[in-house]
C-alpha cells in the first residue's frame, strides 16, 4: 500500500494505490466491490466499433486487451454504416490514382496526400482481411457488386447489401468475443485519461497510463492501467439535436484527450449527411448515399427536381453541396423536407438492393418502390478530432487514436463517402504494427503506480432536469447557429452560450457524484466550443464550413488545418 498526491485539473487528491489482479470477466466487473482497484493490461481500447473491434484482434497476438465500451457491445456508428466500403477492387475499370483525386478533390484541399495515398493503397489489403474473417459482401455474377456513391468516379464501394456496418461489426465481434486474450466490458464509460503531469510527475514528455472509467451498472469509476490506451469512441454528432448517429456519439474521445493536453484539428468541418429519414416515428434513421448512387433523384414536394441548378453532378455530388443544396431548397420553399425518389428501379431491384431501407420505410406506412422518401439533412460525421500521424500515434505519448475519433488527415475539409469504414480498418492495422514494433525496438518503461479514483464528498444532484435542460440548449444552439450554413454572429452567440454552460456544467462535475448523463454533458459541451472556436477561427468558406460572412475559398490564407491550442 503506497500513498501518492495526484493532480487532476488542478485539484489534489491523496490516493491510496492498492494492486490486485483478478480475473477480468465482464460479470465480475460489473459486481466486484467499490473502486479500489486497479485493473492493468498491456492495451486498453476505448470503444467497440469496427476500428476498435479490428485493433484489437491484431493487438491480441501481442499480449492482453481490455476494450471498454458504454453501451451494448455492438453500439457503434459502424453498426449503422449502410452504404459500405470504398476500395479499388475492380483494376479494369478503376485505378487507385483515382480513388485517391476523388478523395482529395472532395476534401478541398486539406487533405494530408501522404495520408490519402497511404489509405487508398492499403484499402484492398483491408477488404481483403475482412472476407478472409467471415464478411458475407453482396455479389453478383462478376463476383462482389460494387457501387458508386456521391464524389466517387467510379464502382468502388463494397457493400452488404445496404447493412455493411452491421454485417462487418457481428462478424468482428464474434471473432473478438471468444478470443482468450480479449476481454469486453461493456457498459463502462471512460471519464478522463491517466496522465504523468495530472499524477504530478514533473517531466517533459507527458505519458498516458490508461484511463478511469464509470462502471455505469454499479455507478462506480474504476481505474484502468495499460502499457497503450487507444481511443476508438467514434464521433460527435450527438452535439447537434438532428443527426443520423446513434446516442453513444457525443465525442468523448476528443473531449478526454482534449483535456489530458492532446491537440485536436479541423473541428469546424462536421459533415451533415443530406438525406436523412424524415418522420417523427423514425429516430436518426439514414438513407444511404447508395441511394442516389444507383439513380434516385431529389425531387421538391411539387415533383421538381432541383439538383442540377446547385451542381453538375446532381445528385452525385459531394455531401456538403447536396446538404446545402437541401438546405436552401428548404429555406426557399418553406417545406420541412425534401423528397428522394427511386420509384423508377423496379421493385425487385430496390428490395434486393436495398432490404434495410426498404423494410423500416415499409414499417412506418413508406412503400419506396411507389413513393419517394422524405428526407432531410442531419449531423452525420466529425472530420476532425484527435491530431495523429500515419500510425495513429498522438501528441502524447502511449496515446492512440483511431477512427472517427482520429484526425488523420484523409478527409480534409470533407469527407468522401464510404471512406470512413476504410479508415478504421487501415488504422487499425498501422496502429498494431506500430505499437508492435516499439514493443520490439523501444517498449516504454514499465509504469509508474497510478491513483485510484476518489470522488471526495460529491452528492447526488438534486434536480436531474437541469442535466436535460442543459444538454437540449447545447444540440439546439449548435443546430441553430453552427449547422449547415453559419454567419460570424450566429458563431458569437452560440460562443457566448455555450461558454456560460460550461462554467454550470463544470460546477456540477466537481460538487456532484459522476453519472452518465453528466460525464456526456460535459463532453458535448467540450465538443461544441472546439467546433464553434474552430469555426470562428477560419474566415472563408470551404468543403463542410460555409460562413456566409466570408462565403469564398481562399487558399492564400486558409489552405492549412485549423489546430487549436490547448488551454
Amino acid at each position: 500500500m503506497v500513498g501518492a498526491l495526484a493532480f487532476d485539473q488542478g485539484r489534489c487528491i491523496f490516493a491510496i494505490f492498492i494492486y490486485t489482479t483478478f480475473p477480468l470477466q465482464a460479470n465480475h466487473m460489473a459486481t466486484s466491490s467499490p473502486g479500489d482497484r486497479v485493473v492493468e493490461c498491456d492495451f486498453l481500447i476505448l470503444g467497440s466499433g469496427l476500428a476498435g473491434l479490428d485493433l484489437a484482434l491484431h493487438l491480441a497476438e501481442l499480449g492482453s486487451v481490455i476494450i471498454l465500451t458504454k453501451s451494448a457491445l455492438e453500439e457503434s456508428n459502424s453498426l449503422y454504416a449502410q452504404g459500405g466500403i470504398a476500395a479499388v477492387l475492380d483494376p479494369l475499370h478503376d485505378r487507385s490514382e483515382d480513388h485517391i483525386t476523388d478523395t482529395l478533390t472532395a476534401g478541398a484541399g486539406l487533405c494530408h496526400q501522404d495520408t490519402v495515398r497511404f489509405v487508398v493503397e492499403n484499402g484492398p489489403q483491408a477488404i481483403q482481411r475482412l472476407i478472409d474473417l467471415g464478411v458475407t459482401f453482396t455479389k453478383d455474377e462478376q463476383g462482389y457488386h460494387l457501387t458508386r456513391e456521391g464524389g466517387h468516379s467510379a464502382r468502388r464501394v463494397i457493400h452488404a447489401a445496404d447493412a455493411t456496418g452491421k454485417a462487418v461489426v457481428e462478424t468482428l465481434l464474434e471473432q473478438v468475443q471468444f478470443h482468450p486474450r480479449i476481454k469486453l466490458l461493456p457498459y463502462y464509460m471512460g471519464v478522463d485519461l491517466i496522465t504523468c503531469h495530472k499524477m504530478g510527475h514533473v517531466i517533459k514528455e507527458n505519458r498516458v497510463h490508461g484511463c478511469y472509467a464509470l462502471d455505469i451498472q454499479a455507478n462506480v469509476v474504476r481505474t484502468f492501467q495499460a502499457k497503450f490506451t487507444i481511443l476508438a469512441t467514434g464521433g460527435a454528432g450527438k452535439v447537434y439535436l438532428y443527426t443520423s448517429n446513434p446516442d453513444v456519439a457525443t465525442g468523448d474521445g476528443i473531449a478526454m484527450a482534449y483535456r489530458a493536453g492532446c491537440q485536436v484539428a479541423n473541428m469546424e468541418f462536421i459533415q451533415f449527411h443530406p438525406t436523412c429519414l424524415y418522420h417523427p416515428q423514425a429516430k436518426s434513421f439514414l438513407i444511404s448515399e447508395a441511394v442516389r448512387g444507383e439513380g434516385g433523384i431529389l425531387r421538391l414536394k411539387n415533383g421538381e427536381a432541383f439538383m442540377a441548378r446547385h451542381h453538375p453532378l446532381k445528385e452525385l455530388a459531394p455531401r456538403d453541396i447536396v446538404a446545402r443544396a437541401i438546405d436552401a431548397e428548404m429555406k426557399r420553399t418553406g417545406h420541412d423536407c425534401v423528397f428522394l425518389d427511386i420509384t423508377h428501379k423496379s421493385g425487385d431491384f430496390i428490395r434486393e438492393h436495398f432490404p434495410t431501407i426498404y423494410g423500416k420505410c415499409l414499417s412506418l406506412g413508406i412503400d419506396i418502390t411507389r413513393e419517394p422518401i422524405p428526407v432531410v439533412p442531419a449531423a452525420h460525421y466529425t472530420c476532425g478530432g484527435v491530431m495523429t500521424n500515419l500510425v495513429g500515434q498522438t501528441t502524447m505519448d502511449c496515446l492512440y487514436a483511431i477512427g472517427e475519433a482520429s484526425h488523420t488527415g484523409l478527409h480534409g475539409a470533407n469527407r468522401l463517402a464510404s471512406n470512413s469504414l476504410l479508415e478504421c480498418l487501415v488504422f487499425a492495422k498501422a496502429t498494431a504494427d506500430d505499437i508492435r514494433h516499439r514493443l520490439e525496438n523501444n517498449p516504454p518503461h514499465p509504469p509508474p503506480r497510478v491513483p485510484v479514483w476518489d470522488s471526495f464528498d460529491t452528492g447526488p444532484y438534486e434536480e436531474a432536469v437541469v442535466i436535460s435542460h442543459n444538454w437540449d440548449e447545447i444540440r439546439r444552439s449548435m443546430w441553430n447557429y453552427v449547422g449547415i450554413v453559419r454567419s460570424n454572429h450566429r458563431l458569437a452567440r452560440a460562443h457566448r452560450r455555450i461558454e456560460l454552460l460550461q462554467k454550470e456544467i463544470n460546477e456540477y462535475y466537481w460538487s456532484c457524484q459522476i453519472t452518465q448523463d453528466l460525464l456526456e454533458l460535459r463532453n458535448i459541451a467540450l465538443v461544441a466550443a472546439l467546433i464553434i472556436r474552430s469555426a470562428m477561427h477560419r474566415k472563408e468558406s470551404r468543403g463542410l464550413h460555409f460562413t456566409i460572412d466570408h462565403p469564398n475559398r481562399d487558399d492564400e490564407h486558409w489552405l492549412k488545418d485549423t489546430i487549436l491550442p490547448v488551454t
